[in-house]
């Protein structure tokens, strides 16, 4: 199970934006700070949270820093959910076949396209008498 820190450094809009950006590619400070619209000490506290979390490590190159995803600390986060994951998924699939029942037994998939046409605003309406 993750660890506290994982948590709190989850709990934050702005450290979630940054482990976004990191998973599309490692980048340095300064575009990390760019792209969230924060002051670079902001930006670093920031940093700094996730870094001690574990879930970023920092390369040093030349004078740049460099941030990237660490993806042990999600695989835990993966591994922890997956009970959930199996109960909702057996939940769901009793849902599945329970509207299939009420349905009448058609065996069509929940969300399945069909070539009927649904769309009222189409369909052709006797007159009325009025």
């Amino acid at each position: 199970m993750p660890h506290d820190s994982f948590w709190t450094a989850l709990a934050d809009p702005h450290r979630r934006r940054i482990i976004g950006l990191l998973l599309e590619r490692p980048r340095p400070v300064g575009e990390i700070v760019e792209a969230c619209g924060l002051s670079q000490p902001s930006t670093s506290k920031h940093l700094k949270v996730l870094r001690e979390a574990g879930l970023v490590h920092v390369d040093q190159e030349a004078q740049r820093r460099v941030y990237a995803l660490d993806p042990a600390p999600i695989a835990d986060l993966d591994a922890w959910l997956a009970p959930y994951r199996r109960l909702w998924n057996e939940r769901l699939d009793a849902l599945g076949r329970r509207l299939d029942q009420t349905s009448g037994g058609t065996g069509t998939d929940v969300g399945a396209d069909t070539d009927t046409d649904t769309d009222t605003d189409t369909e052709e309406r006797p007159p009325s008498k009025d």
